[in-house]
C-alpha cells in the first residue's frame, strides 16, 4: 500500500510559516518570495481540504487543525536536520580520492599534502593520476580539471587563472649565451610541452617571427619539461602553477617578464550534489585557501 504523502515543499513552507507565524519571515528563511510561500500553503490546504491559517487583526494565526498538524510534524524536521548533520559528520572521515594530471600531482599537490593531513587527520587522501580531464567515476570524489569551467552536471571551483612563462636553469641564464631579451632565444634550445603552438603564440605576442619553433624536444607531461629546464637542457614555456615550486626553490628562473595568458584555468570539480559533503567540503575549502594564500605571494612575472 502506497503512502499518502503531501507535497513536501509545501510542508516545508508550512512548518516555517507556522514556526514564525509569518509568511514574510518564512520566505526569508527559505530564500523564496512571500508569494511563493503563500502559494505552497494554498497547495497544502487544497491537498488536505483544510484551512491551516487564519488572519486576525493583521496577525497570522494557526487554525485548530493547523496547530495540531504543526505539533505533529515539527519534530520530523528537527530529526531530519539532526540525521543530516550526523551523516555529514560521518562523511568527513575516511578516504578521499582525488584525480588529476600527473604533473599537477607532482608539482603542486604532493609537496603540500602534509598541510591538509595535519588539519584533517581523519581524511586519507588517495591520489589518482590521469591524463587530461578524465570523467568522474564512482571511485573518484573530486578532480582537478584544466579548462574553461563549463562541465555539465559538475560543481566547479576556479583555483587559478593560468599563464605560461619562460623558465630556465640559473646556470643557463648566467652561461656564455646571454638571455637579456626574447630574441636571444634564437641561440637556445626550446623545450616543448606536448605541442609547439605555445612558443609560437608567445613569440608572436613578443613581435618575433624569425625563430624556428620546430626545434627542440617535446615532452608528454608538464613536469618533464620543467625538469629538463631545471637541468639546463633548454628554455621551457611552463605553466605558472606548476613551475612555481621550482622557481621558489631557485631551480628555475624567469629570464623575461613577458607571459602568455591562457584561456584556461585550473578548477576543482565534483558532482553537483556532493560539494557540501563533509570530506569533499573540507578539501575544497583547503584548496581554495591555499591558492588564495599563494596568490598573495606570487613570485612570477606578469
Amino acid at each position: 500500500m502506497s503512502r499518502r504523502l503531501p507535497p513536501l515543499n509545501a510542508v516545508k513552507a508550512f512548518e516555517a510559516a507556522a514556526r514564525h507565524l509569518s509568511f514574510t519571515r518564512a520566505a526569508e528563511e527559505l530564500f523564496v518570495t512571500q508569494a511563493a510561500v503563500s502559494h505552497q500553503i494554498k497547495a497544502l490546504e487544497e491537498f488536505l481540504s483544510l484551512k491551516l491559517f487564519r488572519r486576525k487583526n493583521r496577525s497570522l494565526l494557526l487554525t485548530e487543525e493547523g496547530q495540531g498538524y504543526f505539533l505533529d510534524i515539527k519534530d520530523i524536521f528537527v530529526q531530519l536536520a539532526d540525521a543530516t548533520d550526523r551523516l555529514l559528520a560521518r562523511s568527513a572521515i575516511g578516504s578521499l580520492t582525488v584525480s588529476m594530471s600527473p604533473s599537477f600531482a607532482i608539482q603542486w599537490l604532493v609537496p603540500r599534502l602534509a598541510k591538509f593531513s595535519e588539519n584533517n587527520p581523519d581524511i586519507d587522501v588517495r591520489i589518482k593520476a590521469v591524463d587530461d580531464n578524465a570523467a568522474l567515476s564512482d571511485d573518484v570524489d573530486v578532480a582537478i580539471y584544466y579548462g574553461q569551467g563549463n562541465w555539465a552536471g559538475l560543481h566547479a571551483d576556479k583555483l587559478k587563472n593560468e599563464v605560461l612563462v619562460p623558465v630556465c636553469s640559473p646556470l643557463l641564464l648566467n652561461g656564455p649565451k646571454p638571455l637579456d631579451k626574447p630574441s636571444d632565444l634564437k641561440h637556445h634550445t626550446l623545450l616543448h610541452d606536448t605541442n609547439r603552438h605555445d612558443w609560437q603564440a608567445w613569440f608572436r605576442q613578443c613581435g618575433i617571427n624569425d625563430i624556428n619553433v620546430n626545434q627542440g624536444p617535446m615532452f608528454s607531461h608538464s613536469s618533464l619539461v620543467l625538469q629538463a629546464a631545471a637541468h639546463g637542457q633548454g628554455v621551457a614555456l611552463g605553466y605558472s602553477v606548476l613551475a612555481r615550486p621550482d622557481i621558489k626553490a631557485g631551480r628555475l628562473v624567469c629570464p623575461f617578464p613577458e607571459v602568455l595568458v591562457s584561456k584556461n584555468a585550473y578548477y576543482l570539480v565534483c558532482q553537483q550534489n556532493h560539494a557540501e559533503v563533509g570530506k569533499i567540503a573540507a578539501f575544497r575549502e583547503w584548496m581554495l585557501d591555499m591558492f588564495e594564500e599563494e596568490s598573495r605571494s606570487e613570485l612570477l612575472p606578469g
